[in-house]
């Protein structure tokens, strides 16, 4: 029997890696989806050019959030990044917490 291809190995390697990922806890919003072992993916609907930095709104398609930088040689996305590393956790807790009040 001939040996199988490595084309083939890493195809099935590929698929078993998104069937790891977690896609809703029951206490988070579809938009934030846990990814093994520790990260988190969030749905975000940007919106450049306002005065602050913001969360505006949570729903099951995406997070709101207000950036002050303008849409222009990726000053926005820098902006976004600096953002909801300072607030991701937050908004985590945020999810997890609320029904136990």
């Amino acid at each position: 029997m001939a040996p199988a291809k490595k084309g083939k190995s890493k195809a099935k390697s590929a698929g078993s890696t998104q069937s790891k990922i977690k896609t809703n806890d029951e206490n988070l919003p579809s938009c934030i989806r846990l990814v093994p072992p520790s990260s988190v993916s969030i749905t975000i609907h940007a919106k450049p050019g306002s005065k602050s930095c913001s969360i505006t709104d949570v729903s099951d398609e995406a997070v709101g959030v207000q950036i002050d930088a303008p849409a222009k040689d990726g000053e926005a996305n820098a902006a976004l990044l600096e953002y909801m590393s300072s607030v991701s956790l937050n908004l985590l807790f945020l999810f997890s917490f609320s029904n136990l009040l």
